[in-house]
């Protein structure tokens, strides 16, 4: 979706700062939250789709002021309250409890503690898939091949979607199909599936970044069909695509 939760190819985060010799988690709650998640999805009580559009719900200044595993705090606990797993109430006794302890689970503002938007539709439980993507049997026919010079949509949506701000309205070539699986769009708001196929798209840099860019390498990006169209029109930007 729209917003600070696509943060890729924006400019003004400063570099990425890399942690030398960086733990896998840096608190024993990291790991139990870690563990908590693996366990609802094994349930069957969310996917990994909603669990994303529930983090994409946090509010700005949180996302940027909090770590990464107290974004998957807050979403957990978004998708907890909307399935009517736990309360409100309940998670606020709780956080005030461990707060008290000083566990570290009040990484989250308090007051920005799970506040799932009007309208907002949890998917029914389903039973655990292995891999995000859940790959469907029902084989559609594809609308595209390998080789294929395809333009991803320039839409802005504010709902879950996978399509990054970027590559919308760029020109690319569907190298490889993947074969068919579920639309995260409609599965992270419990509308379904619509199975259909996904590719692998290639890009280049300057058609990404522009033309006065230097960047030769290419961006490979697995985009489902309801995220490509055909180019209205033919175009030498990409014709080194092929090498």
């Amino acid at each position: 979706m729209n917003g600070v939760h696509d943060l890729g190819g924006m400019h003004g985060f400063g570099p990425i700062e890399r942690e030398i010799d960086e733990p896998v988690f840096h608190s024993q709650w990291e790991a139990r939250l870690f563990a908590v998640r693996l366990a609802l999805v094994s349930a069957g009580h969310l996917n990994v789709d909603e669990f994303r559009r529930a983090i994409e719900q946090m509010p700005l200044a949180s996302y940027l002021a909090t770590t990464y595993y107290g974004r998957w705090l807050y979403g957990l606990e978004c998708l907890l309250v909307e399935k009517q797993i736990v309360s409100l109430e309940e998670l606020a006794t709780h956080r005030q409890r461990l707060s008290s302890k000083k566990t570290g689970f009040d990484t989250v503002d308090a007051v920005n503690l799970v506040q799932p938007k009007p309208g907002t539709r949890a998917a029914p439980v389903e039973s655990f898939t292995p891999g995000a993507g859940r790959q469907m049997r029902d084989t559609p026919q594809a609308l595209f091949k390998a080789g294929d010079i395809v333009v991803a949509r320039n839409t802005n949506v504010d709902r879950h979607i996978r399509l990054p701000r970027y590559a919308r309205g760029r020109r690319g070539v569907v190298r490889r199909d993947w074969g068919v699986f579920a639309l995260p769009d409609m599965r992270a708001h419990g509308l379904g599936d619509k199975p259909q196929h996904c590719y692998s798209v290639e890009f280049i840099g300057r058609e990404i970044w522009g033309e006065d860019q230097n960047f030769e390498g290419r961006i490979y990006l697995d985009l489902w069909e309801d995220y490509l169209t055909v180019p209205e029109s033919s175009d030498d930007r990409i014709a080194d695509n092929s090498k």
